[in-house]
């Protein structure tokens, strides 16, 4: 009986492992060929293939490209390094703002605080505590509830802190105008017309934020393209033109405010709150202008954290500007809160007298 007689077998390479794929040799026999290491994203799960299999988009492959993973979901947490620093300074400004209200309230009766309409004051900072506590809520893991929520949120407070600087800044220059003898200001100087400015400019903005979420609510999203390997769970706006509209609204009032502001700047020092407000929209300005390049060039959950960062530092500059010169008078120089050194300081509202 013959012998079975056997195929040579010939070969340049040995055989491709897996995560690896063959890359014939130009110019050499079909049996001669490279080896090389899938890329990112696909695997081979078989000795000498040809091609690479590209993983699903919610899988990427290991370091031997042999194997789809699942792929790690990031967002920006609470407790990382970020998500505490920023937690951090959001309550510590809360806390500052309710001490800050404290002190009007104690010192309520005073000249001080009753300058320019003291109920705007109470309603500023109320507004300023909900923008420090609403940046809490671009942190941690993005839901359906907290999507439609934070935007809104941010949007309605800080259109009411904006309109009631716009308010008290109307009010400056009423009430100066009013002292003068023969003016027809008086029957304006009290909370009527401040009241219909900020509740007009918050139905605005209400109205802008409804139809946003009415149309175009903004959702829990994947963005799989940031970071190899990585799933950044974001909230996706679902309208670029909604959430550049309700920061254009805000840019347009503190831009307005600060335009009025600065031409009631030179008003004598009793009413010199304007001088105030102009520097805080100016820095309010200016941390905006500079928010809109900084989340373009940005990627993932850092584009959230310029976003926090925007409201905080916006919010701080409002606080800081409009009322710790009323609070260093009010408890470090209480001889300067009295009637009669603010009639001394205004020889206009001494006149009027």
């Amino acid at each position: 009986m013959a012998k079975d007689i056997k195929t040579p077998r010939s070969t340049c390479t040995d055989a491709c492992q897996l995560g690896n794929r063959k890359v014939w040799q130009e110019g050499r026999p079909k049996c001669c060929y490279d080896c090389t290491q899938c890329p990112l994203g696909e695997i081979t799960n078989q000795t000498d293939m040809k091609s690479c299999l590209k993983c699903p988009e919610d899988q990427w492959s290991n370091e031997k490209r042999d194997m789809c993973v699942p792929r790690i979901v990031d967002f920006l947490a609470f407790l990382e390094p970020l998500g505490v620093a920023l937690t951090s300074v959001a309550i510590t400004c809360a806390m500052i703002t309710i001490l800050v209200l404290a002190v009007f309230l104690k010192h309520r009766d005073t000249p001080v605080v009753k300058a320019n309409n003291r109920d705007l004051s109470y309603v500023l900072l109320l507004s300023l505590l909900l923008c420090f506590s609403c940046s809490l809520l671009f942190i941690g893991h993005p839901g359906k509830v907290t999507c439609r929520l934070r935007h809104a949120a941010f949007g309605i407070v800080f259109a009411v802190s904006l309109s009631s600087i716009l308010a008290k800044t109307i009010t400056v220059i009423v009430a100066f105008k009013a002292t003068k003898p023969g003016s027809n200001l008086r029957k304006w100087v009290g909370s009527r017309v401040s009241n219909t400015i900020v509740v007009f400019c918050l139905l605005v903005e209400v109205i802008i934020c409804m139809i946003w979420q009415a149309h175009f609510p903004p959702f829990p999203d994947y963005d799989m393209k940031t970071e190899m390997g990585k799933m950044v769970l974001h909230c996706n706006e679902g309208s670029v033109i909604a959430f550049y509209s309700v920061v254009g609204f805000l840019v347009l009032l503190a831009l307005f405010s600060f335009i009025v502001a600065f031409f009631a700047r030179k008003l004598p020092d009793s009413f010199n709150e304007a001088q105030f407000i102009t520097f805080s929209m100016l820095v309010f300005c200016s941390v905006w202008v500079s928010f809109i390049p900084a989340y373009l060039s940005t990627q993932g959950k850092y584009m959230v954290a310029v976003e926090i960062f925007a409201i905080l530092a916006s919010s701080a500059g409002l606080l800081g500007c409009i009322f710790f010169p009323k609070c260093y008078i009010i408890l470090l120089k209480p001889d300067q809160n009295s009637r009669d050194s603010l009639i001394k300081k205004n020889p206009a509202r001494k006149k009027a007298r």
